[in-house]
């Protein structure tokens, strides 16, 4: 390698060093962005919890269709699954998609026995790679505005009885320097104490409807808040996971660009001193 090889990959480093760095920069602000819409979406899915606790122990299972999942599907043969796997349309995040699709594979070995729902287009080629079939796919615009859709789409189908289960997989942010990928079930629905509301009052509301004539709609937007939820996790680990590739990338054009300016240096002192050989040489020579 010459000198003028040596600045030439020099200048190109920088450049992709300029790009690595504004990456980083801009996923920064995207993930604070992401870890802010789930803060703020914390009180109203913290209240929904509370007023779906207080009332659940009013309501007959048979009167709502979700609520007649517990009874309905509890013994249930069918040993397919509707899945709705949550991934990106883009790349540079690290291990975001490795950790997603080799979960997805531990979980669900055999993709004849399940359906898929896909947001994100890595997860469809993914998918379609494997062999499993996709029913639909909500990747062309901007994830959280398809929640209603994505789950007006799982609900006609699950309740359509050809699935055992309906499940989220996703990579769940836990930190900017941790994430796990995980498996929740929405249907059959079923009511934890995890999801109890630690606030949530024992006394039983006197409610005008019925309790029947509201449970529905508040199971539904529950469902599709969990939705949500899992696709803003899901961006935040996204971002985290791009930022940190980001960085390291920067950190490792700043490494060769030092050890490239030591090479230069080199072959530029080695230059100098042939350069001032050559003159003594010719000095010498005529002297002479």
């Amino acid at each position: 390698m010459n000198l003028r090889q040596v600045r030439k990959k020099t200048k190109s480093i920088k450049n992709v060093k300029k790009i690595t760095k504004a990456m980083q920069l801009i996923s920064a602000i995207k993930m604070k962005k992401a870890q802010q819409a789930e803060v703020d979406g914390r009180p109203y899915r913290d209240t929904l919890s509370a007023v779906i606790e207080k009332i659940l122990p009013t309501v007959d299972p048979s009167s709502s269709p979700i609520l007649g999942t517990t009874l309905q599907y509890v013994g249930n043969k069918s040993a397919r699954k509707l899945v709705v796997l949550i991934s990106s349309n883009k790349g540079l995040c690290g291990a975001f998609h490795v950790n997603i699709h080799r979960f997805l594979l531990q979980m669900q070995p055999d993709f004849n026995q399940a359906d898929f729902i896909t947001v994100g287009s890595k997860g469809i080629q993914f998918v379609s790679g494997m062999g499993g079939k996709v029913l639909a796919d909500f990747s062309g615009g901007k994830f959280v505005n398809e929640v209603s859709a994505i789950f007006s789409f799982v609900f006609e189908k699950f309740f359509s009885g050809d699935y055992g289960s309906a499940s989220l997989i996703y990579n769940k942010y836990i930190s900017t320097f941790r994430s796990v990928p995980i498996e929740e079930i929405l249907l059959p629905f079923r009511w934890t104490k995890k999801e109890i509301h630690e606030e949530a009052l024992t006394s039983v509301y006197t409610l005008e409807p019925q309790a029947e004539d509201i449970i529905e709609p508040l199971l539904k937007s529950y469902l599709e808040e969990r939705i949500r939820g899992a696709i803003i996790s899901s961006e935040a680990v996204e971002h985290a996971q791009r930022m940190m590739a980001m960085k390291n990338a920067t950190d490792n054009s700043t490494d060769i660009i030092y050890n490239l300016t030591l090479i230069g240096n080199k072959l530029r002192q080695e230059k100098i001193t042939n350069e001032l050989l050559d003159m003594i040489t010719a000095k010498e020579s005529v002297e002479n």
